[in-house]
């Protein structure tokens, strides 16, 4: 409510923003009038505080988790966007039109993640790029980790709640099914479902 008791619809309206950002590029002027104003807040607060970087008209819900010190930046394109509830650790480099759904926890570890331009990502997806030592010789936690990275091509898909293991390239416009998790690199154009993840099809199949 506000301080004249009457409903809040803006602070509504911006927590619709925040978890369905694609709304944000489709407003009217006259949302567009404090909508702008409310984002370029949020996003310079972000690049004041962390090593980031945002290309123009892109969306960041201030709900999002967003860290990048010093040697893991995170580099946003042009037009993105990235809903609230996210966790994001850089080094991260998005392309122009990334879309990054609520919920997702994405950590670049040490050699970062690359995700190409209109590629897609649903809510709640885990994109881990380092992994920890396994040997039995002392706890997993006191053991060091290591980072390959990991490439994620252009107008990809990547369904709700897929996970994506450190090493792994996704080529160019493939998707990843609900659920799946990728333990190996993904070629141009396949659909891919399941634990461990396997091809499935082909979107050139498609009509």
């Amino acid at each position: 409510m506000t301080e004249t008791g009457k409903p809040d619809y803006q602070a509504q309206h911006k927590k619709r923003l925040s978890y369905m950002p694609w709304l944000y590029f489709s407003l009217k002027e006259k949302h567009r009038l404090w909508a702008k104003p409310w984002q370029d807040k949020v996003q310079a607060h972000f690049c004041s505080v962390e090593t980031i970087s945002i290309a123009e008209n892109s969306f960041v819900a201030p709900e999002a988790n967003l860290f990048a010190e010093r040697g893991r930046e995170i580099k946003v394109g042009r037009q993105c966007m990235i809903a609230a509830d996210s966790f994001i650790h850089g080094p991260l480099t998005l392309g122009d039109e990334v879309a990054i759904n609520h919920g997702c926890s994405i950590d670049g570890g040490r050699h970062g993640i690359t995700i190409g331009k209109q590629t897609r990502i649903a809510n709640n997806v885990t994109i881990y790029a380092f992994n920890h030592g396994m040997t039995p010789d002392s706890p997993i936690y006191q053991q060091a980790s290591n980072s390959k990275g990991i490439v994620i091509g252009e107008d990809v898909w990547i369904g709700a709640q897929a996970g994506i293991v450190d090493g792994v390239t996704i080529g160019n416009h493939a998707v990843v099914g609900m659920g799946a998790v990728v333990t190996k690199d993904v070629e141009d154009y396949a659909i891919v479902a399941g634990n461990p993840a396997r091809v499935i099809g082909d979107r050139r199949d498609k009509t």
